[in-house]
């Protein structure tokens, strides 16, 4: 073949690769300011890409359930069902949950003679398995049979004596904000949203309950050494777990979220994390990003903050204005390394959490309606603060 016939054959594959998502760029949702159609193509798109990517790839043809890229997906994709009007899960979801059953069964198999990097590793797992299928089985009603194994496998790998009573093993891989030596907590806080949004009243069970008052403890008891975001993802647990925090701390963790909160209305990772220097040298992002933003947005809404309050409007809007017109998403930066967009494989992991937690966060509450957010003004207070120290 000629060069001039690859290069015509080459652009047809790229056309053909991209068309859902350009054409979902070209046809607008006349009552929403953002896209739910592109965003859904990214987020299924990234999510068989991550399930077919050679390293993620384990025993038994499962894949790794990440922390990035699957868990927000799953949280996410059932939200944008509902705005974009589809009836059940699509083929990417349901691959996901049949991967999750599957290494289910197989965990029920294995025992738990397990290594102390293996504990870390099926704890992580486990979970994230109870909070997927715990929020699907919300959806429907009640608690599965698979729900309920799942739910024993974590309170099996829960931590009940020592310093880390409460808490679950975690994967520590030195990488903020998912995998890193303070990522036990947000694990734990994760674990506590799983037990909250579980249908049948699930919390209330006899048999959790010595589990939920560990959890509980361990949450509060180590507070005081957590980075922002990590009281964020707590006052998100905390919305659907009544009792696992006071009044008083649900109030300090959205005063310091208040103050974190940048002049154009979003958040910055960097400044949630706090102290942590990239591995290659190169310096952080210091601006407004989509992972903090939607997260800090969908914590904010939960709480019961009122819909009105200007800083839960700013953050709204920042959303709104930041969703790419090209592919749908919203862009994450990573705290770790830098990254090359359009080589390395692991460059849109952080977009992918940013996208899943931006679509959580507009779709909140509001069956898929946005607030009046431009006619709102920002007070003295949220207008004159930098909010970012970057």
């Amino acid at each position: 073949m000629c060069s001039t016939g690859i290069a015509v054959r080459k652009l047809g594959l790229w056309v053909a690769a991209f068309a859902p998502v350009l054409l979902g760029a070209c046809s607008s949702h006349s009552s929403l300011s953002w896209n739910p159609r592109t965003a859904a193509a990214y987020l299924d798109r990234r999510e068989s890409w991550w399930a077919s990517w050679p390293p993620t790839a384990l025993a038994h043809g499962t894949f790794c359930v990440s922390c990035h890229t699957t868990m927000p997906y799953a949280l996410a994709r059932p939200a944008l069902r509902d705005v974009l009007g589809q009836t059940g899960p699509n083929t990417t979801e349901r691959q996901l949950l049949e991967d999750i059953r599957r290494r289910e069964r197989l965990w029920s198999s294995a025992g738990h003679n397990l290594t102390q990097s293996q504990t870390a590793g099926r704890a992580t797992e486990a979970v994230f398995f109870a909070l997927i299928l715990s929020s699907y089985d919300a959806r429907d009603g009640h608690l599965s049979g698979e729900t309920a194994n799942a739910f024993q496998e974590m309170w099996a790998l829960q931590a009940t004596a020592g310093a880390d009573a409460g808490s679950w093993p975690w994967v520590n891989a030195n990488d903020e904000p998912f995998e890193a030596h303070d990522s036990r907590y947000y694990g734990t806080a994760l674990a506590a949203l799983a037990v909250g949004v579980a249908p049948d009243d699930y919390r209330s069970r006899k048999e959790v309950q010595s589990g939920v008052a560990l959890l509980r403890g361990y949450l509060n008891r180590e507070f005081a050494k957590q980075s922002p975001i990590n009281h964020v993802a707590l006052l998100w647990a905390s919305a659907h777990l009544p009792g696992l925090i006071d009044a008083s701390r649900r109030a300090a963790i959205i005063e310091d979220v208040e103050r974190h909160q940048r002049l154009d209305g979003g958040w910055c990772l960097a400044t949630m994390v706090g102290r942590w220097t990239r591995r290659d040298g190169t310096p952080e992002v210091m601006k407004s990003d989509g992972y903090a933003t939607g997260l800090v947005v969908l914590a904010l809404e939960q709480s019961g903050l009122a819909p009105t309050n200007p800083s839960l409007l700013r953050g709204r809007a920042w959303l709104e204005r930041n969703q790419s017109d090209w592919d749908g998403r919203w862009a994450g930066y990573s705290l770790n390394r830098r990254h090359a967009r359009f080589l390395d494989p692991a460059a849109r992991f952080m977009d992918d959490a940013a996208t899943a937690f931006a679509v959580l966060a507009l779709t909140e509450g509001r069956a898929g309606q946005t607030l009046p957010i431009r006619a709102v003004r920002s007070d003295s207070r949220t207008s004159q603060r930098d909010g970012s120290r970057g």
